[in-house]
């Protein structure tokens, strides 16, 4: 049994990749700001909405409620408390639901480590990619994940002060944490702060192993390379120390293909992503909404970007470029010749929020839940638009990538501090070069 703690939960991908594999664990709890996030996690990994302690409250009380959290409407910065008053009563009631059943202690800034649940397992965090990106340099901002500058890839520190915070307060470490980011934190120019990180990681007990995976090796028809980081609490004890090495790094190096392979549940085609079949009025409806308007800078994306249809129509068997959190954009994943119904309408569509689901691991039904559940988040917009789907899919993990993982984590918890046999035991072991 795996209990977890997900910070930077988003949509839950970690709780969507350990349910797919089969692992006995348990969410204990999550953090997360975004208020779309938050309603879709809680739809995705506890179903429909049910008449609750919520439900009997009056507005007033709801509004207190939420008053005690910080939320973001964007992602990026704190909503105004009275901006949260505003929105749509569903929308609020939704949302402190949410909140409840999904053990949400949202803002990672105001979480104290005593506050977090005892005999945490496994602590996942994926923390803003936004200003480890080499956009940022080019553009004058050169912080990174400089401590005390306020950037949102900085909120790497907070998971830091938790710790200690957890520590202080007698809690017992997590056993394992798991970093997921993108692969510019460990680039040169970020590399003097992430050595620190890993740093603070060995003094706090923990060894950490990196690794660069990309979704593609992994099932998914997608080129999405990211970094993943797994430290293991060995409080120094080297024979642990020495068994985890071998493990994580020798016999189930997650780099070398053989071991992804043989690993992962499932190798899936761009033919079983793309919803093609416009007879269906919703994949029709879907297709409709992301068929952009004819202007120049669109042809300009159709003419430059990957065509993902061939020329009869069919699916090509390539990978797309990685999901973004924008579609109607240069460069995006690709771009699918299309007639639709608009008259202005270019020639092409960009890919459904239903699409970049799916190749984020996702199912359809995880998709069809949120769109059934929809409401009004205020007068002007709903709060599961087309756009804001796409943004929570780009700002995913890949599950088919996290099931790996999280198989190899379950083996190390049994092996590392039940099973004195060592690796020649464990189901995943893989022997033999790539």
């Amino acid at each position: 049994m795996l209990r977890v703690f997900e910070t930077f939960s988003g949509i839950g991908s970690q709780a969507k990749a350990l349910k797919n594999a089969g692992i006995e664990h348990e969410i204990i709890a999550t953090a997360d700001w975004d208020v779309g996030a938050i309603v879709a996690y809680d739809l995705i990994h506890n179903g429909p909405p049910t008449r609750d302690v919520v439900t009997e409250m009056s507005v007033e009380d709801v509004d207190l409620c939420l008053d005690k959290y910080s939320f973001s409407l964007t992602g990026k910065i704190p909503t105004p408390k009275s901006a949260i008053r505003k929105l749509s009563e569903d929308a609020k009631r939704r949302l402190l639901s949410a909140v409840f059943r999904s053990n949400n202690l949202v803002n990672i800034t105001d979480i104290k480590g005593s506050a977090v649940p005892k005999d945490v397992d496994l602590l996942t965090y994926s923390f803003p990619c936004q200003d480890l990106s080499l956009c940022k340099f080019w553009h004058g901002t050169v912080y990174g994940i400089d401590r005390n500058t306020h950037t949102r890839s900085g909120m790497l520190w907070e998971v830091e002060r938790i710790l200690l915070e957890m520590q202080t307060a007698g809690h017992r470490l997590p056993r394992f944490l798991l970093m997921e980011n993108v692969c510019a934190i460990l680039n040169y120019l970020n590399k003097k702060n992430f050595d620190e990180w890993k740093l603070i990681l060995k003094n706090l007990g923990y060894m950490n192993i990196v690794y660069r995976l990309n979704a593609k090796d992994f099932g998914i028809p997608q080129n999405r390379e990211r970094a993943y980081m797994i430290s293991i609490r060995t409080d120094g004890n080297m024979a642990l120390g020495s068994k985890a090495y071998e493990f994580f790094r020798c016999s189930n190096d997650l780099q070398n293909q053989v071991v992804s392979r043989q690993l992962r549940r499932r190798s899936i085609h761009l033919q079983d992503v793309l919803r093609l079949d416009y007879s269906n009025p919703v994949y029709k409806a879907e297709a409709d909404e992301s068929q952009p308007n004819d202007t120049e800078s669109r042809r300009k994306i159709y003419e430059t970007n990957v065509h993902l249809l061939d020329d009869s129509g069919q699916p090509l068997d390539i990978v797309v470029n990685t999901v973004t959190t924008k579609q109607d954009r240069h460069p995006n994943s690709g771009v699918i010749k299309y007639s639709g119904s608009k008259e202005s309408g270019a020639c092409y569509r960009n890919l459904t929020p239903r699409e970049c689901f799916l190749l984020m691991g996702f199912d359809e039904a995880d998709v069809d839940i949120l769109l059934k559940y929809n409401l009004p988040q205020n007068g002007r917009s709903m709060l599961f638009s087309r756009d804001k789907l796409i943004k929570m899919a780009g700002n995913s993990i890949v599950v088919d990538v996290l099931e790996c993982l999280f198989r190899l984590i379950d083996d190390a918890n049994t092996l590392l501090w039940n099973d004195e046999e060592g690796c020649n035991d464990v189901r995943y072991h893989v022997s033999g070069e790539a």
